[in-house]
């Protein structure tokens, strides 16, 4: 009897369309899913090519050639370590299982650990670019050993997006790397979404444009500089209208969803000590969407400034500015996850090479940009540098457009229009840029309540002082 090539257990949106995509490469693809009736439904009633759905987990694993490769695409968390126990009694050594879901790169880096012992191989491995990059191409960002990638490098490469005819994936680095550099993307995608939304929102109610307008303008953006899908599906999203003609933006609720991982970017920042603020701070807009309650009162009851429409003679400046904070968010937002990969790497000995991450995220993912050709040549480079804000590729722009972050939170303010992450971005450049901060009086208030100690600016040592006499 025949083998076939590879299986893919879990057929919800992702894992059905990574199937189809590995089939249509050539690949004979076993599939199996928990819910017989929706495996029934989706590939016996409307078959795919290529595509072998199996209907017990036992029969599934003797329909691969050996030495074997699943790769699951199901829910994080427990159900990914509930299916690892239920495979393992029918595989054998040097069968490979990949964890091709969101998974907490800490869950991953234990499961390599646990499959190690047991002689079985496993990747953790970001995949990038919604139910359209698992069909056409995603970004694939696969983390584990060398040799488990080996196994399966050829089809990755087959099924990723190109860019340039260069395939998007590259081996990350060791157990959770390839999802700790997912999680980051995911990060960053957070900021990058917020930026966006911050600029439509300025454009509607500083300016006044209607839909079309904001949509023309996001169009002519995603021809420049802010080239990216985001921008892209933006203007996109802003012109559809539905069946009653109708733009269908304007009937969708202010409350963002979420699924964990900007909330693990922000804790994984905190664990390494350092600055995240732009996503951070995408994360807890987010939040505060959802308290739409409080929001209806708090408006009855608190008050602010009358918001006040750009005169025609300055509408023209204002939507540069726009546009130029926007852009300078971006590569801020992207400077400060590229710097906790960065620390991570450095903490979990990853050696993460960073100008084949950039490469990576040029297709296929969410985040995918123009931009990021400077950032993949300024980590071509130097790998170790130290922040993308001063490399020479940016400087320029970041010195030019730092005026127009000023000037559109500053308008926003004195309007009432809360524009948290533009706020942060420029807080963190100008924290970033200072010699000289408020801390000292952080470190005398530390220890004259603690006896904390400080350090002095003219005599090398730590120094206690009696505050209080």
């Amino acid at each position: 009897m025949l083998k076939n090539d590879l299986g893919v257990i879990g057929m919800g949106v992702m894992g059905k369309n990574l199937a189809h995509n590995i089939a249509n490469h050539g690949y004979k693809v076993s599939v199996f899913n928990r819910s017989i009736s929706s495996t029934t439904k989706i590939l016996v009633q409307n078959p795919i090519s290529g595509i072998f759905p199996i209907f017990s987990l036992k029969e599934f694993i003797c329909s691969l050639k050996k030495p074997r490769c699943v790769i699951l695409m199901i829910k994080a968390g427990a159900p990914v370590d509930d299916l690892i126990s239920l495979l393992l009694p029918y595989l054998e050594d040097d069968d490979l299982i990949i964890d091709g879901g969101n998974s907490f790169f800490k869950d991953t880096i234990s499961r390599c650990n646990l499959l190690k012992e047991k002689k079985i191989l496993f990747l953790g491995t970001g995949i990038s670019g919604g139910e359209e990059g698992a069909l056409n191409g995603p970004a694939i960002m696969p983390g584990g050993t060398k040799k488990a990638y080996k196994r399966i490098s050829d089809v990755f490469k087959n099924i990723s997006a190109k860019y340039n005819n260069e395939a998007c994936v590259q081996y990350i680095g060791p157990n959770g790397a390839g999802h700790y550099v997912k999680m980051v993307h995911n990060g960053i995608e957070y900021s990058d979404m917020e930026l966006i939304a911050e600029s439509y929102f300025l454009l509607k109610i500083l300016l006044g444009m209607n839909n079309k307008e904001m949509s023309d303008t996001f169009c002519i953006w995603n021809t420049g500089e802010l080239s990216s899908y985001l921008i892209e599906i933006t203007s996109q999203i802003l012109r559809k209208k539905n069946s009653q003609g109708k733009y269908e933006l304007d009937f969708i609720l202010d409350e963002a969803s979420h699924k964990g991982t900007g909330m693990w970017t922000a804790q994984s920042a905190l664990e390494l000590h350092i600055p995240l603020s732009v996503i951070t701070e995408s994360v807890f807009v987010r939040y505060l969407s959802s308290l739409r309650s409080q929001r209806f009162i708090a408006a009855t009851i608190l008050k602010g400034p009358k918001c006040k429409i750009i005169d025609s003679k300055n509408r023209k400046d204002f939507i540069e500015d726009i546009r130029k904070a926007l852009f300078l968010g971006k590569i801020i937002s992207y400077a400060q996850g590229f710097n906790q990969m960065k620390e991570a790497s450095q903490k979990y000995l990853w050696n993460l090479n960073f100008s084949n991450i950039a490469k990576i995220f040029r297709a296929g993912c969410i985040i995918r940009a123009n931009f990021l050709n400077d950032i993949m040549s300024s980590f071509s480079e130097n790998n170790e540098l130290i922040n993308l804000l001063i490399t020479p590729l940016f400087q320029d722009v970041i010195n030019e457009y730092q005026n127009s972050l000023r000037r559109i939170v500053t308008v926003a303010m004195k309007n009432g229009i809360a524009v948290p992450v533009f706020s942060a971005a420029l807080s963190y450049y100008d924290s970033y840029r200072a010699i000289n901060s408020s801390a000292n009086l952080i470190q005398a208030q530390r220890d004259y309540f603690g006896s904390h100690t400080y350090k002095r600016v003219d005599k090398i040592g730590s120094f206690h002082l009696d505050w209080a006499h």
